[in-house]
């Protein structure tokens, strides 16, 4: 099979003589169907591996990437057959069910397939590619969607059949359970951050955010939307019979293997339902090695100096998800010895550190990041971690602290590194203050790490690179790389972050500039020409590397201002 399309491919000029060889080469090595060899070599096109696949099998081909496929369709062949054999059914009409297969020359799976289904089988043809990401976007999670259904249609009071579902709770055959379920697992398996559950007006929708990208999972019929928002208000410990106003909670999972799990959960009332984020705190995913946060070897030296003074302040600035927590965190185990009294105000607590004193903020009884730490000043700490500079509150006794003997680490919400001095002035902190005990401030956003199983050298116009701030002299050295998109990474391309940072050291001349009243333009200007690696120059140095792609490096990073 794998040498008639590589004629095919040849005769329609698509390869020549040398890719053949090499693609045949790299096929014997990965095993993997010549089609997705091809394809991810980037001799050809998917598009023109279908063509060619039309032609070789002598049956329509289909790009099944596009079809939205009735559940009950689905579930006539399991999701293990379909995976184990890279098929999915596309539809049934008449006693005939359309499956697109990657491999048509199958006799006896359609054999088999006609036995299971009770059903004529029309045979197509699909890539390996778009099969494989086709069978993951509509089964999801595999569970019991006529069960699902049935359950649903059966209920005769609609005001009480969520509760009957969760009060039935107790077996495990109930399909609202298994669901719940399904999903938690599989967001584990797959490295999720937060999972979405969205009721609409005639569908119901869950996504997973994964490596910053919101991906749709398994999608349940949507008369089970309050039955799942209801199971999950269970887990949580949240009122079911409230539905108008938000809530808040976390409910701890654990796996068959013994591993548990944390996940912070909001419940949002819409306008159809109510829509459920949960945000999986994964401790075993946290990257405590300040070593692989993605630092480079200077910052990284730099950083570590200005964390083990005894006094003075380390502000982590970015916007939300830009992996704050993570690099916080990671200083803190860095500083975490026997010997060593280190206090944390949290909003919340994400994950438990053994040794370190977290206070978790509670608006409800007046319990503030400003209250906590003033209750910290009483403590005898030696490092204070306070999770948000919000208010000058706050800012007043975080620099108090800072400036009587303590090490504070804390956060705020800026741009970048320069602009936290602005903000701070902003907020009523006077700018002797800000030079008297700010060591570091730290800026930083996160990129997205090209996938290494479907990575691919890619070429770029030289004045594209130019655009980004690369020198002419250098463009030759930068060997870009960008993910195609496979089943491993779930079509993105992208598997994984990396965080870029820009480092903005208080030294005498930053401070002067600071009390002459110097702006955000002219802070940054004068820190580059002291040797400051910008968050634009740190993700150039990703993609110079091949880590990550040109998109990523516009999205998470400012122009520099020359």
């Amino acid at each position: 099979m794998s040498v008639r399309i590589g004629e095919i491919l040849l005769q329609q000029g698509l390869l020549n003589q040398e890719q053949l060889a090499k693609a045949m080469e790299e096929q014997r090595i990965t095993r993997n169907r010549f089609g997705t060899v091809v394809i991810g070599l980037g001799f050809v096109k998917e598009a023109q591996i279908l063509k060619a696949l039309e032609k070789q099998f002598g049956v329509p081909g289909i790009d099944v990437t596009s079809f939205q496929i009735d559940p009950s369709v689905l579930s006539l062949i399991p999701r293990e057959t379909c995976a184990k054999y890279t098929i999915i059914p596309i539809q049934k009409a008449a006693g005939t069910l359309v499956v697109a297969f990657s491999d048509p020359s199958n006799i006896v799976l359609r054999e088999d397939l006609r036995f299971i289904t009770k059903c004529k089988i029309q045979v197509v043809v699909g890539t390996e590619i778009a099969i494989a990401l086709a069978i993951e976007r509509n089964y999801g999670g595999a569970f019991n969607v006529k069960a699902l259904n049935k359950q649903v249609e059966e209920e005769e009071d609609p005001a009480q059949k969520n509760v009957e579902i969760i009060d039935d709770a107790g077996g495990d055959d109930s399909p609202v359970i298994n669901f719940v379920n399904q999903i938690l697992a599989d967001s584990i398996k797959k490295r999720v951050s937060d999972i979405h559950f969205e009721p609409y007006e005639k569908t119901y929708r869950v996504r997973f955010r994964i490596d910053g990208s919101l991906i749709e999972a398994t999608a349940p019929p949507s008369a089970a939307a309050s039955a799942i928002s209801s199971r999950l208000k269970i887990l949580s410990k949240l009122d079911i019979a409230e539905k108008r106003r938000p809530q808040d909670g976390r409910m701890k999972v654990r796996t068959a293997k013994g591993k548990e799990m944390d996940f912070r959960v909001s419940v949002l009332p819409t306008l159809w339902g109510e829509k459920v984020v949960l945000r999986l705190l994964d401790k075993s995913n946290l990257q405590l090695d300040m070593t692989k946060l993605g630092f480079e070897p200077d910052d990284l030296a730099l950083f570590k100096s200005q964390i083990n003074l005894p006094q003075g302040m380390v502000l982590i600035t970015g916007p939300t998800g830009s992996g704050k927590t993570t690099t916080i965190y990671s200083a803190l185990a860095e500083l975490n010895q026997a010997d060593v009294n280190i206090s944390t105000a949290e909003d919340p607590v994400e994950f438990n550190l053994e040794g370190i004193n977290q206070v978790q903020m509670n608006p409800d009884i007046e319990l503030t990041f400003a209250k906590a730490l003033k209750a910290f000043l009483r403590q005898d700490p030696d490092i204070v971690m306070v999770g948000e500079i919000r208010d000058y509150e706050t800012a007043e006794i975080a620099f108090k602290a800072a400036s009587t003997g303590h090490l504070v680490v804390s956060t705020l919400h800026t741009n970048d590194a320069p602009g936290t001095v602005v903000r701070l002035t902003e907020m009523g902190v006077a700018p002797y203050i800000i030079t008297s005990c700010v060591n570091l401030i730290v800026a930083q956003r996160l990129v997205g790490r090209n996938c290494e199983a479907c990575k691919m050298p890619f070429e770029v116009p030289e004045d594209t690179l130019v655009g980004l701030g690369v020198s002419s002299k250098d463009v030759g050295e930068y060997k870009l790389m960008k993910g195609r998109g496979c089943p491993n990474c779930n079509g993105t391309g992208i598997k994984g972050r990396a965080a870029i940072y820009e480092l903005f050291l208080m030294n005498e001349q930053t401070k002067d500039a600071i009390l002459k009243g110097a702006n955000t333009s002219q802070l940054r200007s004068l820190a580059r020409e002291q040797g400051m690696r910008t968050l634009r120059r740190s993700a150039l140095l990703k993609l110079k590397r091949g880590i990550t792609t040109i998109e990523e490096v516009i999205n998470a990073s400012v122009k520099d201002v020359e």
